[in-house]
């Protein structure tokens, strides 16, 4: 497991002072990154809100599709269940048939 003296012998004097200046300047960047982050949040929600309220009224009309889909291919199949494959014949076929015998 690393240390914390591993992490500022591998960050050197620049990680050191950048990590400081991080730290110092924390009070100050942290409201002017939230101004600015928030009103682009929101917009991102607000934007997902209107994708989802629109998804639903496509999905809603996919549904309906499908099932019309779906009843229509369960309706030829009962249909084809219904006709035989074949049809007798009208006349009856003779079986004893002259061959010269």
């Amino acid at each position: 497991m690393p240390k914390i003296t591993d992490f500022v012998e591998d960050a050197g004097a620049p990680g050191i002072i950048a990590g400081i200046g991080a730290v110092l300047l924390a009070p100050v960047l942290i409201p002017v990154v939230a101004g600015i982050g928030k009103p682009f949040a929101k917009s991102i929600i607000k934007g997902g809100i209107v994708a989802y309220e629109k998804s639903k009224g496509a999905f809603a009309e996919l549904g309906e599709t499908w099932e019309d889909i779906v009843a229509e291919a369960k309706a030829e199949l009962a249909e084809n269940r219904e006709t035989p494959l074949f049809e007798a014949a009208a006349t009856p076929v003779d079986s004893t048939s002259d061959n010269g015998a």
